[in-house]
């Protein structure tokens, strides 16, 4: 039977079957309706914007993100992070499930508090293990919900030829217990108070192209070396720079919370904007900070 829309004056409303397309679409019915209900409470919300002090402002720096005391509260645009995976790397502390969700729950409610209304926060992970599968980005979900976040989404980073050359199959040419091998990511993406970001005096970036692209939920370019960047789980400079672009505006502020290499505040340093970062293991604050000084010292020559 297919989608129908009703012709209105100034666009289109969704009917009982659906709608096909977003453009010029009056969407108030939808989000009207009891599935809705209790859900959405962003109205009269106040945009405050405090401002970070310059002695801490495009620093890193060496201790937990669960107390990010050099950052205001309301001052940080958008979170970009992905969090270690606590699966005995050399950066892990080998914490169980239990102590490492408490973990990661505490930097999610810092990172609420500083961040402005409207402020986007993007969290980069992989599910775990096959006995059982450890489905990390539900309980992530769940624990970003319960502190106050609205989800906006969820992006599937489609790692394709550079994923993991698994060949652990389970039981071969067989039913009995065949494993998936997972060439994917997840990017999970929550708003505090409000959905839209103030954009007063602000300058986005981003191109006509990159937008119709980034705006799809599969984002599919390769991983990059550990070997390379000199981290044991690095992500690729492309994720960081395409979450900056779509979220955020030129000179806002980026945060993240587990620095690792740095790559997140190397992006922001490229795209115009501020960063601030922590890491609680010291070798990887100098490499983050050696990685960013590079940078600006090679534009410098230019």
């Amino acid at each position: 039977m297919g989608s129908r829309l009703k012709i209105i004056k100034n666009g289109t409303v969704t009917s009982s079957f659906g709608s096909p397309g977003r453009i010029n679409h009056d969407s108030s019915q939808f989000y009207n309706s009891r599935l809705y209900e209790g859900l959405i409470n962003d109205e009269n919300v106040k945009h405050i914007e405090n401002k970070i002090p310059l002695e801490f402002l495009n620093k890193h720096f060496c201790h937990s993100s669960e107390q990010m005391n050099e950052l205001p509260d309301n001052s940080v645009h958008i979170m970009i992070t992905s969090p270690p995976y606590n699966v005995t790397k050399e950066y892990d502390n080998n914490l169980n499930l239990e102590e490492y969700l408490i973990l990661l729950k505490n930097v999610w409610k810092e990172t609420y508090r500083v961040l402005v209304s409207g402020g986007r926060a993007c969290i980069n992970v992989a599910n775990l293990g096959r006995k059982p599968y450890i489905p990390l980005h539900s309980y992530i979900i769940k624990d970003m919900l319960e502190i106050g976040f609205y989800m906006r989404g969820e992006i599937i980073w489609n790692k394709a030829s550079s994923a993991s050359p698994s060949t652990a199959w389970g039981s071969w040419l067989s039913a009995a217990n065949p494993v998936l091998r997972d060439i994917h990511e997840y990017v999970l993406i929550f708003s505090k108070d409000t959905f839209t970001h103030n954009r007063k005096g602000k300058e986005s970036t981003i191109t006509k192209e990159e937008f119709l692209e980034w705006t799809k939920s599969v984002w599919t370019f390769p991983a990059v070396s550990a070997k390379m960047i000199g981290h044991p789980a690095p992500f690729p400079e492309e994720l960081p720079h395409r979450l900056i672009k779509l979220y955020s505006y030129k000179h806002d502020v980026i945060l993240d919370p587990f620095l690792g290499s740095g790559t997140t505040s190397l992006s922001a340093v490229k795209n115009d904007r501020n960063y601030t970062g922590y890491d609680t293991n010291a070798k990887y604050v100098e490499l983050a900070n050696r990685r960013v000084a590079e940078y600006k010292n090679q534009i410098k020559l230019f």
